[in-house]
């Protein structure tokens, strides 16, 4: 019974009391300042290579006008998918040929994309998008991050205050980030479409982004 008792005694000594779990988060909305516009077009043809044929040849064209503008991390510029595939009649016979070609648009420099996906004229707008620049990201979220372990460490402060003990020491902590972010739609309607000049620049206004960083853990009220 005594060796029982002692191991009981022992156990409650070594787990850790008074714990108590809690979160803090901090968060900070910033303009977003990636632009990537994808500009795509596709083919319909009798043989898979007069389809492939023509779509290098729009992706060649809309390339040669891309690097005439390109600049590193201002205006980058990239092939994205390239698709051939059969098409099948009635009887599941081959009778035809499809296929699609992308490029891609993306980088800060805002203007210069737009003007320059208003200008290809071999391919013709996908989608537009925005984001925050991994430069952006890193710099928000270490300014967050320091915002949400004081609020952690605040609100673990006055827990323990709240049940009568004189501060806290950390037991476990976790620290994870992410952007809320929407985007804003290209302000091209169907009316405007109809007016603007071939080579006109694709009109483009850029949401914000709400980086929200979360620290979570438990720590020793003492």
């Amino acid at each position: 019974m005594l060796a029982q008792a002692s191991f009981a005694q022992q156990i409650r000594m070594e787990t850790p009391q008074n714990l108590v779990s809690l979160q803090a988060q901090g968060s900070l909305e910033v303009q977003q300042d990636m632009l990537s516009i994808s500009m795509n077009t596709t083919r319909d043809g009798a043989d898979a290579a007069t389809v492939q044929t023509q779509l290098k040849t729009a992706l060649d064209a809309a390339l040669a006008e891309a690097r005439k503008v390109a600049q590193p991390g201002q205006l980058d510029v990239r092939t994205g998918a390239f698709q051939l595939y059969p098409r099948h009649g009635r009887d599941g016979k081959i009778n035809g040929w499809q296929g699609s070609t992308e490029l891609i648009l993306e980088g800060k420099d805002f203007s210069r994309i737009s003007t320059l996906a208003g200008k290809i004229n071999t391919l013709t707008l996908g989608n537009v998008s925005f984001s925050l620049s991994r430069e952006a990201r890193a710099r928000v979220e270490a300014e967050v991050t320091a915002q949400a372990i004081e609020r952690f460490k605040s609100k673990a402060q006055e827990i323990s205050k709240g049940f009568g003990f004189a501060g806290f020491a950390l037991r476990e902590v976790s620290v994870n980030a992410n952007d809320q972010g929407y985007v804003s739609r290209p302000r091209m309607m169907a009316m405007e479409a109809k007016t603007m000049s071939a080579d006109a620049a694709v009109p483009v206004e850029a949401g914000r982004s709400t980086v929200v960083v979360t620290v979570a853990g438990s720590v020793q009220m003492k």
